[in-house]
């Protein structure tokens, strides 16, 4: 059956409806109210606005397309079936760049809460520091959010969006009861490590060398395949220690303080470690970095929170051949001199001297005396410092909080600040050059 007049003016009444409707969805740079200090990075804003009008671009086009087809006599031969089905596909692009929109939306939206929006702004420029690594990538992008649940997750840059194409930004999702404290930053900056991962590509070249260690009979394989199932994690885990110090082991120890039987849980599906074995295993990283005694009161206390006495025989068993496989296992990753590090090894592009125990505590009594040294450093070094004078009983859990609050605040100003102040000097920069 051919197209009649009546299924044709269906159609293109349906059709120009979603047209209006993807006018309505405009950059958010025209509809979301925000304090200046609470605004994305540019960087991250026009990623985002571009990587949407991209998608609207396309989906206009087709829709013109669409609408010129069934206007032209080419569509008379077409069935109801057909013109049906063309249509359909239309829909469905455009419910992709509504979930896009809705992705991205869901995330900015916080950003014009009391207080939250600017932290959030303020947690942008940890990210950001926490993933620097000059001379070896490109740093993308990274916009925080806040959620419920007690860990956190991240939608890497560079990864496919829902529906097909690129997502311009990381995405860091940041649990909403961690906020705010030293804690934050060892859930971030453990999210920043994948992203980090990726752009080294860390995973894939750390596996054929674990899978080399893989000798001898089945029980001496047994660790080290299990380090190579929980390497993506790992090396996200390496990635805070390496940037924050202790404050990533106690972080990580509050967010798997967990019923015994959780702890002690192994899931052959799950890319993380077993609980119990991966606080162990975070001590054991800093203990490699940062050589104190402070890593082993640390894997005590957490043996005295969960003993593992009385777990059954293989588990137990399990557990001892991880413990003993652990020292050759972290020398082999701090060690380890992935292609695109140019020879150098992870330990030594993470300037662990700047971040020995030591010099942190020494750094937090100086700041004491001039507090403006304080707001001068690097957020990811002053995150490191608060969260040694913590794990030293140097700071109140009120204190903290309250430095902090101030500090992520600082910072998100002092970013739109400096944003603002470089946008004015453009136009004066090219009349100069006039």
């Amino acid at each position: 059956m051919a197209l009649d007049s009546y299924t044709r003016a269906m159609l293109l009444h349906e059709t120009r409806s979603l047209k209006a409707r993807l006018i309505m969805v405009k950059s958010f740079a025209l509809q979301e109210p925000m304090l200046p200090a609470a605004a994305l990075l540019p960087a991250a804003q026009s990623s985002i606005d571009k990587c949407l009008v991209v998608g609207r671009r396309q989906l206009r086009r087709l829709l013109h397309q669409f609408l010129r087809w069934l206007q032209s006599p080419a569509s008379a031969n077409a069935t109801p079936e057909e013109a049906q089905r063309r249509f359909t596909m239309l829909r469905l692009k455009f419910n992709v760049v509504l979930t896009q929109f809705d992705m991205f939306s869901d995330v900015i939206t916080q950003r014009s809460e009391n207080e939250t929006g600017v932290w959030l702004g303020g947690l942008d420029v940890v990210s950001a520091d926490a993933l620097e690594l000059p001379g070896y990538y490109q740093a993308p992008p990274i916009i925080c959010y806040l959620d419920r649940d007690i860990g956190a997750a991240i939608r890497r840059a560079r990864t496919r969006l829902p529906g097909g194409g690129e997502n311009p930004v990381a995405i860091i999702r940041v649990p909403r009861e961690r906020m705010v404290g030293t804690g934050i930053a060892s859930s971030l900056v453990h999210e920043v490590g994948h992203q980090a991962a990726a752009l080294l590509d860390l995973v894939d070249s750390l596996r054929p060398v674990l899978k080399g260690l893989q000798r001898g009979s089945a029980a001496s394989r047994l660790p080290w395949r299990m380090w190579e199932r929980w390497i993506s994690e790992i090396v996200a885990d390496f990635w805070s220690v390496a940037r924050v110090g202790i404050a990533s082991t106690i972080g990580l120890m509050g967010v798997v303080s967990l019923p015994k039987p959780f702890v002690f849980r192994l899931n052959a599906d799950d890319p993380h470690p077993m609980p119990w074995i991966r606080v162990k295993l975070s001590a054991a990283i800093g203990d490699a970095l940062y050589p104190n005694p402070q890593w082993r009161r640390l894997g005590a206390l957490w043996e005295s929170y969960y003993p593992p006495a009385g777990l059954p025989a293989p588990t137990q068993n399990l557990l001892a051949q991880l413990l003993e496989s652990m020292p050759a296992f972290v020398s082999v990753l701090v060690n380890h001199r992935p292609r695109a590090l140019r020879g150098r090894s992870l330990m030594e592009v993470m300037d662990v001297a700047q971040r020995q125990p030591a010099r942190l505590a020494a750094l937090y009594q100086r700041w004491g005396a001039n507090p403006s040294e304080m707001y001068r450093a690097s957020p990811i070094l002053v995150f490191a410092v608060i969260g040694q004078a913590r794990a030293d009983g140097g700071i109140s859990p009120e204190d903290e909080s309250a430095l902090l609050s101030k500090l992520l605040t600082y910072w998100a100003l002092r970013a739109t600040v400096n944003t603002s102040e470089l946008c004015a000097a453009v136009p004066a920069m090219r009349k100069a050059a006039a």
